[in-house]
């Protein structure tokens, strides 16, 4: 695409289709844009028009497009195409930088995450000049672009809190600290000089303290692998303006807005991060500054109101309290009974309070308060935050806090029982209060796994939790509904037995409630108890015990998927999914039920897949319904294919990339459960499984794969006398897998199919070209389990015919080359024992190892064989080999998500044949040595080496053969 004024004109119509609403007119521009994008100055022309165009919404839409165009193609990826071409690389990199600092802020913002996704695959080595390059800026006085610059390095350099220590991250952090730490130190003094100067000016003050909280952000990043030297000399300067601004209050920079956090309270939540970074991680360093911080922060904690607002600076100002109490050294600064009474009064009680904010979201914002409070992702809530507190206080205290704490429950209860309709929240903070007390360590699998003696949980739930969820309406008081079914889960393995058995019931009767929150918990809880494991590593919960409630358990989850607001719950389908798993075959009778309320879900959600966790549950629940009826009864397949195939044919016509995989998955599973024909609605579809298209998108792969070998397994006949015009094609699947790294070994599942149903000599060619070109480790293991299972089916000596045809002597080059050096490393059982027996047949069933020059190579082949069965497996890896993450490459592909109860059953080509390779080795070297008497001991004496040779000799004993 050339940078015409055309061209800008048509990629501005094609931007503005994509945000019609009609897909109609969407869906056809976001394919032509998909379609463009591999051309040469696709993404110059963006930039061009989000810095030229007229239109500010263009310019936002061209910004998005190239942010995620960069997002897709940026990495390249080995064994696949560079999707941006190197001069348009050089272009972007050249102009990104300027052109974001001189775009408004909506934009820059996109820009500045496109470099920090460049600079993550380019910086440094790449980019050599981007750090400069950005420093320069520093000078210019302009803080709407020290803004910018700062804002990139944040993206840039906040990977480095979660990234794995490595030389090679230590190097990249030390290139950043030499050229960043001290203009940085300088601005962060420099910003705060212009703060006195301008604190009388509001909208200065805004620029500035943006730029505070970036620097403030960039300290915590820089800081976060180990203490900069840089850092340690200058910390006197970072902590002595990070306390004054803590202890700051400017009315200038109040804001009205009770919801939204101001500048001052993020830039004082940021510093309590940074300290409480200090106090954790620095501690002898950070000694001399810690007791006027925890000054600091008991003051803003205190003096801080209840209002949303200031819910991030409330939660990481007690998350540092936190992790000051914890560390020993610091004890003494809790240990008077005063103290601890004042913290528990005056910050853990007020911030346990469930507020007219969570009031509100539990109502209205449902999958918020869902998220936040079940999935632990209120690590910025100040309930979490006091929780964390109380476990941090317990470490040490844990007999004064306890102590503390019960009075303030017990109290807080008999406010809740003199009038319960209005002091509900009194038993909520309660319930809350204990929960923190009790649990000291806890895993999202197994709920608490370590809890406070001090407290009975089981007496607490039959008193206080178990009446309120007995109560006849389920849907009054909702919030404490949900924090007696939440209490079960928490506290499951510390609740005996049968008190869980008495709240199954009660849970099934919750997913009638009209509240999501509530029928959400309720469906969550079944699914963690029917999850738990029993004595014997079954299910605690069996059943049997479950008999009673099949029918309305059923029943009530699926009518909890039509409840508003849950007709796409993750929560309600992984209940369904478990339920199935736990219930077997006593779901049998329910299944045509079953099975057509998610085939209509199905055919609901294709339309826009938008909820990732909840299709999956959805298609593992399909495969449960499947596998547990068709056990029982086989012939129930084809009323599955019925049911099923008219919805996937429509997922597969539209092109639904998300749901692919899955149904490539279920249709697999249900050839597999066909006996030994395949049905002419799949013979339809084989030539479409071949098309090129399908195979370029990553997530397809390995469901495709399983499929084609269904189709081999199932009916290798039909396709050979059917459809014998489509195996080319079958082969050229095979060539395109084998030649990329990321998928080789897929090809050679494909492979192994091919040969034990079809045997054709051309596969072996193209073999021999891979391992030319590029011989890897992974494709190595692979090569030798495929040609050993050759040997086993046509025999070693059609083996090395096939071999020494393609090239004279090409069968001892294979041997070795290949199977006696790296034999080592297969792995696996199955695998092993293909090789072993494919081996044993070369030593044994192939003459030319006997008498011609083949025969310098017997010994050591042998020798080879017994290291297999004896030594431990070589996993070593060649450094030069790193394998690619296949479900991080990047594109616009779905990642693939296996499908645990499609699971395909493991295949061993040999079965029965041979139960005991080692005495099968035996018993051929005997029938061996039958046939050339004389042979077989000689050539062990001169060459075997001892060792090997003593457990050869205990194989012919346990196989009672002598060798003649």
């Amino acid at each position: 695409m050339e940078l015409s004024d055309a061209n800008l004109q048509t990629l501005t119509e094609y931007l503005k289709k994509t945000l019609d609403p009609d897909p109609a007119i969407r869906r056809p521009a976001e394919k032509f844009l998909e379609s463009v994008e591999g051309s040469q100055n696709y993404p110059l022309l963006l930039l061009t028009l989000l810095e030229k165009s007229q239109e500010n919404v263009i310019k936002v839409c061209a910004s998005v497009t190239f942010k995620n165009y960069i997002k897709r193609n940026w990495r390249i990826v080995e064994d696949e195409p560079n999707k941006i071409c190197e001069s348009d690389r050089i272009a972007i990199k050249a102009n990104i930088v300027p052109l974001m600092l001189s775009s408004p802020e909506q934009i820059q913002k996109q820009l500045s995450d496109a470099i920090s996704i460049i600079g993550r695959e380019d910086f440094p080595q790449k980019w050599p000049d981007l750090l400069t390059e950005m420093v320069n800026r520093f000078q210019s006085g302009d803080f709407h672009v020290i803004n910018g610059v700062l804002r990139t390095a944040h993206s840039l350099f906040k990977r480095y809190r979660h990234e794995f220590k490595s030389n090679e991250l230590w190097t990249e952090i030390k290139l950043v600290l030499d050229a960043f730490a001290l203009p940085l130190t300088n601005l962060f003094k420099a910003t705060i000089e212009l703060c006195s100067t301008h604190a009388n000016d509001a909208s200065a003050l805004k620029v500035l303290f943006s730029s505070l909280i970036l620097i403030a952000k960039l300290f915590y990043s820089l800081n976060f692998q180990d203490l900069p030297e840089f850092f340690e000399d200058n910390m006197e300067t970072w902590m002595t303006n990070f306390h004054s601004l803590l202890t700051l209050d400017n009315k200038l920079l109040q804001t009205d807005d009770e919801e939204e956090a101001g500048l001052l309270e993020l830039l004082k939540s940021q510093i309590c991060d940074n300290a409480a970074l200090y106090a954790q991680k620095y501690d002898e360093e950070f000694q001399p500054y810690l007791p006027r911080f925890v000054t600091a922060i008991w003051n803003l904690l205190v003096t801080t109101g209840q209002e949303v607002k200031y819910d991030l600076l409330v939660s990481n100002a007690i998350q540092f309290l936190a992790s000051v109490c914890e560390r020993p050294h610091y004890k003494h600064l809790f240990e008077d009974q005063n103290t601890l009474t004042s913290i528990c009064e005056k910050v853990i009680v007020p911030n346990m309070e469930f507020r007219a904010a969570d009031e509100e979201a539990f109502e209205d914002n449902s999958e918020e308060y869902i998220r936040r409070d079940l999935e632990g992702s209120d690590i910025d809530t100040r309930r979490r935050a006091a929780c964390d507190l109380v476990r941090g206080l317990c470490k040490f205290f844990e007999g004064p806090v306890t102590g503390i704490f019960s009075g303030y429950v017990n109290s807080m209860l008999q406010e809740y029982a003199k009038n319960p309709s209005v002091n509900w929240k009194h038993k909520d903070a309660a319930i809350y209060l204990v929960t923190s007390l009790a649990s000291k360590a806890q895993t999202q699998k197994h709920g608490i796994t370590q809890a406070n003696e001090l407290v009975n949980l089981t007496e607490f739930f039959v008193n206080h939790i178990q009446p309120d969820l007995k109560s006849a309406s389920v849907n009054e008081f909702p919030v404490l509904k949900a924090d007696g079914i939440k209490y079960i889960m928490i506290f499951r393995n510390q609740v005996p037995k049968e008190q869980l058995l008495v709240s199954v019931p009660l849970l099934i009767n919750h997913l009638q409630a009209e509240s999501i929150v509530v029928h959400t918990y309720a469906a969550h809880a079944l699914e963690r108890l029917f999850t738990m494991r029993g004595p014997n590593n079954t299910t605690l919960i069996t059943a049997a015990e479950m008999a009673p409630f099949v029918e309305v358990l059923l029943t009530n989850l699926f009518k909890a998927l039509t409840l508003p607001g849950s007709s796409e719950n993750e929560y309600i389908m992984k209940a369904i999914m478990r339920s199935f798993s736990l219930l077997q075959e006593s779901i049998i009778p329910y299944i045509p039920s079953v099975i057509t309320q998610l085939t209509q879900k199905l055919l609901a959600v294709s339309k826009n897949p938008s909820k990732p966790h909840f299709n999956h549950y959805m298609f593992e629940s399909i495969c449960l319904s499947i596998r547990i009826t068709c056990k029982a009864n086989p012939d129930a397949v084809g009323s599955f294919e019925e049911a099923l195939f008219m919805v996937f044919t429509e997922i597969l016509q539209n092109d639904v990339q998300e749901f692919i995989p899955y149904v490539f998955q279920v249709m697999s599973l249900l050839l597999e459960m066909h006996k030994n024909e395949i049905p002419s609605s799949y013979m339809a579809l084989f030539p479409h499984l071949l098309q090129p298209v399908l195979w370029e998108r990553t997530g397809n792969i390995p469901p495709l794969v399983r499929l084609l070998q269904a189709y081999l397994e199932r009916g290798a006949n039909t396709i050979a006398s059917a459809a014998a015009d489509k195996i080319p094609g079958l082969l050229g699947v095979f060539q395109k897998l084998i030649a990329s790294k990321a998928n080789d070994h897929q090809g050679f599942y494909l492979l192994n199919s091919i040969i034990e149903h079809m045997p054709p000599k051309q596969i072996f060619i193209l073999l021999f070209q891979r391992l030319q070109n590029s011989k890897t480790t992974k494709f190595i293991k692979s090569f030798l389990v495929f040609i050993n299972l050759y040997c086993i089916k046509y025999g070693a000596l059609a083996l090395q015919e096939i071999f020494d045809s393609i090239q004279p002597k090409m069968f001892g080059m294979v041997l070795e080359k290949i199977i006696i050096p790296e034999i080592q490393k297969v792995s696996g059982q199955v695998e092993k024992k293909i090789c072993a027996v494919g081996i044993t047949k070369i030593l044994t069933e192939c003459p030319p190892m006997m008498d011609t020059e083949y025969t310098k190579l017997w010994t050591p082949l042998l020798q080879a064989l017994i290291g297999l069965f004896e030594l431990p497996e070589d996993d070593t890896i060649p450094d030069e080999e790193h394998f690619i993450d296949i479900e991080d490459t990047p594109g616009y592909q779905t990642a693939f998500s296996q499908l645990a109860f499609a699971g395909k059953k493991e295949h061993d080509p040999v079965g029965q044949m041979v139960n005991n390779p080692r005495i099968h080795l035996a018993q051929s070297l005997h029938k061996l040595s039958t046939a050339c008497p004389g042979r077989v001991p000689s050539m062990l004496s001169t060459s075997l080496n001892a060792e090997a040779l003593q457990y050869l000799q205990g194989y012919l004993q346990a196989a009672s053969v002598t060798l003649l």
